[in-house]
């Protein structure tokens, strides 16, 4: 596949790679904090929103450089993803993203194993995507820790917004059988049960005696136990969602649900936990555990009331991941108007990932992530013509 550099892209590549102040100016601003603005402006200082209006009511500094696009939105934000642990040449040695050698591994941390430099980063963010939700992949029980980034820096701690997002569980058919895992459903919510009280018990002793020997694994459940991270539940089948809204209620943690195929079929049970859901990717293949899935389902989540975002999720096979982008077009094109399936990648999935005062919408004082496209950012002829992320720019090539 060739590359070409459009006049538009040439231009943002002739700008300094380093600038922090800039503006962005498009013929159509889609913030998601109000209304889309006809020729909008957004203005970045020192990687910080400074400004966002009309461009008739913002007055920009004249050596400001200014990038243009037809269209401009917040930068996407992808609430769940295995990008970084999981590497595009799905090789031994870029594969991080799940440790088979025990069901339960909590203390696993994401930040150890994510590779900022890896290319399906850069090309996450050629889609407009500028925060990612990644870490390990919902093959065990607990498979470890999970962490927010964004798709720019070349060291871990350049690139981290979150080192600890989420503990990374799992009640789903990848969870059971072979490879050390637990046999049956029941089984793994009972091993998930008796981890749990194990760490209640460990808080617990450490509280009375601070004497009481460190443990990595019960420390971090604890640390769920006690609200501080929630518990991300990977469940597609309407019977493991139960068994996940079961656990939760026994135990009192932050329950962020996962996949969810079956979600439709509990939309009132649903609503009354009232959990975050992160749905599975749009154009996930309907077969197994996700046979009954339904292109409504973000639509139908949203109707009662939860909170919805989309994910890329993990794929086995090259290219390793989809893209966010095209995932809430065909949300759009199964009952969603176009900035409600666009918040499941923007503000939704911030608030959802509790990262919504920086991310996800183009307001004053937020992070300066801007997405530019040569059109319609769900018509598949459209482009993502640059990317910007806390005022820097980062990507400004054309497929």
């Amino acid at each position: 596949m060739q590359f070409v550099l459009t006049p538009l892209a040439l231009a943002l590549l002739a700008l300094p790679t380093l600038c922090q102040d800039l503006a962005v100016r498009a013929e159509r601003l889609i913030t998601m904090a109000g209304p889309p603005i006809a020729d909008g402006v957004v203005w970045i200082e020192g990687g910080k929103i400074k400004a966002v209006g009309a461009a008739g009511d913002v007055t920009l500094p004249a050596s400001l450089p200014v990038l243009r696009a037809k269209v401009a939105t917040p930068g996407l934000v992808d609430a769940h993803t295995v990008v970084g642990l999981a590497g595009w040449l799905n090789q031994d040695h870029d594969q991080d993203q799940l440790d088979r050698s025990s069901p339960l591994q909590p203390e696993l941390r994401a930040i150890d194993a994510y590779n900022p430099r890896e290319p399906l980063v850069e090309w996450l963010r050629s889609f407009g995507v500028t925060t990612i939700h990644t870490g390990h992949s919902p093959g065990a029980v607990i498979a470890g820790q999970t962490m927010i980034a964004k798709t720019a820096g070349d060291t871990v701690a350049e690139a981290v917004v979150v080192e600890r997002a989420m503990v990374a569980a799992a009640l789903n058919e990848d969870a059971v059988g072979g490879d050390g895992k637990p046999g049956t459903r029941s089984k793994a919510a009972a091993i998930l049960r008796a981890k749990l009280l194990e760490a209640a018990n460990y808080a617990q002793k450490r509280a009375d005696d601070e004497a009481t020997p460190r443990d990595l694994a019960l420390e971090v459940l604890a640390d769920v136990l006690a609200g501080e991270l929630p518990l991300l539940i990977t469940a597609q089948r309407a019977r493991d969602i139960e068994t996940a809204l079961r656990i939760a209620e026994e135990f009192g943690f932050r329950l962020v649900l996962d996949g969810c195929a079956e979600a439709y079929l509990l939309l009132e049970e649903l609503k009354a936990a009232n959990v975050p859901i992160i749905v599975h990717p749009t154009m996930v293949r309907a077969y197994d555990e996700t046979e009954n899935l339904s292109l409504e389902t973000p639509k139908l989540l949203l109707e009662a009331g939860l909170l919805v975002a989309l994910q890329s999720g993990y794929e086995s096979y090259v290219p390793k991941t989809r893209v966010v982008l095209f995932e809430a077009a065909m949300a759009a094109a199964h009952g969603l108007a176009f900035e409600r399936a666009l918040g499941l990648v923007t503000i939704d999935a911030a608030r959802v990932l509790g990262v919504d005062e920086r991310v996800g919408s183009l307001e004053v004082g937020k992070d300066g992530d801007v997405a530019l496209y040569d059109g319609d950012p769900f018509e598949s002829t459209t482009h993502c013509v640059g990317t910007v992320i806390e005022g820097v720019r980062v990507s400004a090539i054309v497929r």
